[in-house]
């Protein structure tokens, strides 16, 4: 993923635009990684995201909404003491870097006024936010502490003086001329690309891979010519942010000259790192939101696989009832021969066509009736725990299907989704209901995600259990369509029409494979019908139904198509 120094110059340019001069009026910690700020600025309010994810470092304005917890971090807590209120004065990267200050004046204590640099460094696992005194050179406090055992270079902690990341070897591209870059390169080495990441700072392997393909292995004079052409763009900021879907996505605000695939453009660097990164990141917040929660279902599937075994073992040894009674009856025909205390006896086995015979194994302290009641006894026990069994490993696998139903609703989940889930488990008794003095608070209705087909019908999808049975059962009109994956686990899917065009029913089709255990297959069934033939057994688990008059539809799920239908 290219958040290389070109994207940050894009993205700092536009901040600098929008937010200036801004005041900053909420601070917020959602995660460990990551900082939003509400920024009042030209009449507006802005959402600042800023994260230090080792996976996902990033900047950017973003549309998206968090879910907060009820008591802040300590760095957020520091964060609101010095910022709250605050103006930024400007936005600046450092050189071409992959470092943005943001220049704060506020007022200290006393209503003096203080000065403050808010640096985020975007550099992967080592990324950090450090809030620095200005004047003092100090550091306030940082998202991440770092000791001197961990970096020799320099310590990242309350207190101590703040020092710049180790600066590389680098050129500024921005700054040199194009034969300056072509005496840099040593043409006979081969590999250009590296050398270009290795030579100029902000180039990552990505956009250096790109500069080569432009030129096309020409002369040296075609690779200066293409590099002033991307110099230039940069430097006045002529870019064209896109996300790129070829074998994996990927973005870049310079436009891909060759690139053959699907292609998304945005009007702003800002609204194609949200749309970029939301998932992603989404994905990973409820990943550790979820953490427990996925790990205790799991642990509950295991159990259940391990008392199917069990009952398996139970059944195998149930299934040979009918031995028992034949030899009890047989013992029975035979009494006469058998005396107390023989071990065991041989009798004509008349169940058999052939008419061999049988030995029946005998307890010498018992009477030949007593033994041969012993065997009914036997029988009798084993018929009757053959239906318990049966009846068991049903109840069993119907258990392990919601289980995995619900292994699977995480991994589609959101962050607002979660709890939901949690509350249903809780429902089902699988998780002991927390105790509270307060009020219980008005149950609001769930609330399935809405997707707009191409020819503008709404499509509603079901992220869990209790969005599935409140749409199918309650929102959708009965003679809406409902679709859901062929016996795999996933969302309910609802058209918002009595008469959807086959598109539209395609569209809904997508979203029901994505949205289902099948999500990275292809070919995916999908089943859909009115929803008056969609029912729910009594007594089933929470978003079990049953259908009939169906048909069926192929589909193969991709991500840019469902992108697209997003409301």
């Amino acid at each position: 993923m290219p958040f290389d120094g070109i994207v940050t110059r894009a993205v700092t340019k536009e901040l600098s635009d929008m937010l200036l001069p801004g005041k900053i009026t909420k601070i917020h910690q959602p995660t460990d990684t990551e900082i939003i700020m509400t920024i009042r600025s030209q009449g507006k309010n802005h959402t600042l995201l800023l994260s230090i994810h080792p996976s996902y470092s990033r900047i950017h304005l973003t549309e998206e909404s968090f879910l907060n917890p009820a008591d802040a971090p300590m760095f957020c807590m520091v964060l609101r003491k010095h910022l709250s209120g605050a103006i930024i004065e400007s936005v600046v990267q450092d050189g071409m870097e992959r470092i943005i200050n943001f220049r704060i004046k506020t007022r200290n204590e006393i209503g003096d006024i203080s000065v403050k640099t808010l640096v985020l460094e975007l550099m992967g696992k080592h990324s950090n936010l450090i809030l620095v005194e200005t004047d003092k050179g100090h550091i306030i406090d940082s998202l991440k502490h770092v000791s001197m055992a961990q970096n020799r270079y320099r310590t990242v902690l309350p207190g101590v003086e703040y020092i710049h990341p180790p600066m590389q070897d680098k050129l500024n591209p921005l700054e040199i001329d194009g034969e300056t870059f072509i005496k840099k390169l040593d043409f006979n080495a081969g590999k250009l690309e590296t050398q270009i990441v290795n030579l100029f700072t902000g180039f990552s392997p990505f956009i250096a891979n790109e500069l080569v393909n432009r030129a096309r292995l020409g002369t040296q004079e075609v690779y200066k010519d293409t590099f002033i052409e991307m110099q230039e763009k940069i430097l006045h900021h002529r870019f064209h942010p896109a996300i790129y879907q070829g074998k994996k996505e990927d973005f870049h605000v310079l436009e891909l000259v060759d690139f053959k695939g699907d292609k998304k453009t945005f009007p702003t660097t800002n609204q194609l790192l949200d749309q970029f990164y939301s998932g992603k990141a989404e994905r990973d917040r409820v990943k550790q939101q979820a953490k427990d929660l996925y790990r205790f279902i799991q642990n509950e599937k295991d159990k259940n696989d391990r008392k199917l075994k069990k009952h398996e073992r139970t059944l195998e040894k149930a299934q040979k009832a009918e031995r028992y009674q034949r030899l009890g009856e047989l013992l029975t025909a035979n009494m006469h021969v058998v005396k107390q205390g023989d071990t065991s006896v041989s009798v004509v086995d008349y169940y058999d066509p052939e008419q061999n015979e049988i030995t029946i194994d005998l307890n010498p302290h018992k009477t030949p009736s007593e033994n041969a009641q012993s065997l009914f006894k036997t029988y009798q026990k084993l018929k009757t725990s053959k239906a318990k069994v049966e009846e068991e490993i049903e109840k069993t696998l119907k258990e392990t299907a919601y289980l995995e139903q619900l292994l699977q609703q995480i991994d589609v989940a959101g962050v607002e989704d979660i709890e939901e889930i949690r509350e249903e488990l809780r429902e089902e008794g699988y998780i002991k209901k927390q105790k509270s003095g307060k009020r219980k608070n008005k149950q609001v209705a769930p609330k399935p995600e809405e997707y707009i087909a191409t020819d503008g019908t709404s499509i509603l999808v079901g992220k869990n259990n209790k969005q599935n049975e409140f749409l199918t059962m309650k929102l959708a009109h009965r003679d809406e369509i409902w679709l859901h994956t062929k016996d795999i686990p996933g969302s309910h899917v609802i058209i918002r029409s009595k008469e959807p065009s086959e598109e539209t029913i395609k569209e809904a089709a997508q979203l029901a494979a994505y949205f289902s255990k099948s999500q990275n297959s292809s070919a995916v069934p999908v089943d859909y019908t009115r929803v008056r033939y969609v029912k729910k057994p009594n007594g089933s688990k929470p978003g079990f139904v049953i259908y009939d008059n169906q048909k069926t539809i192929y589909v193969t799920p991709e991500k840019m198509k469902v992108d697209k239908l997003k409301k």
